[in-house]
């Protein structure tokens, strides 16, 4: 990934596990189904004579919208996932995310309260883990999705005992 504007200089980022892209479209397959199931209410309504007097323009018009948004969001995901990266240096933890709208988060490790590593059903069959640091102020959304179980668990540990050493010297 090129270095953007709102790169620290210097930095070799960490991406996350490829197999998470196949975690992501398989949640974005059931999520558009369903959601586009729903929006077909109205065209099934008027379509078995339940709703004859529905206008056409809403039976096909909403369904149509709703595929072409989720068609543009799944067209998307390959580069959201290729985006999410993290670095780690002497006094922090970086996570870098984001395709138009790129967020670089920067957790000093001494302000780290504590790392949680969470894992569903989905990406326990990949092999795969989120990772979430937690701090004092609450707006912080340093959450790090798609990562090898076994980088997870390493990061966690290496986290921690990082958050204790810079936490000591306080």
């Amino acid at each position: 990934m090129p270095s953007e504007a709102i790169d620290p200089a210097g930095i070799s980022w960490e991406h996350v596990s490829p197999k998470y892209l196949t975690v992501r479209l398989i949640g974005w397959a059931v999520e558009a189904l369903v959601t586009v199931a729903l929006a077909s209410i109205v065209l099934i309504l008027k379509s078995t004579g339940v709703w004859a007097s529905a206008p056409g323009w809403l039976a096909w018009g909403l369904p149509a919208v709703v595929a072409v948004a989720y068609l543009w969001r799944g067209a998307l995901l390959p580069r959201q996932i290729r985006a999410l990266c993290y670095a780690e240096r002497n006094e922090d933890f970086l996570l870098r995310r984001g395709i138009f709208f790129q967020r670089t988060l920067v957790v000093p490790y001494g302000r780290m309260q504590y790392v949680d590593v969470t894992v569903g059903p989905l990406e326990r069959a990949f092999g795969l883990c989120s990772l979430k640091l937690h701090t004092a102020a609450p707006g912080t959304n340093a959450a790090l999705p798609g990562l090898p179980a076994v980088e997870g668990a390493r990061l966690r540990e290496h986290l921690s005992e990082r958050g204790e050493t810079q936490l000591a010297g306080l």
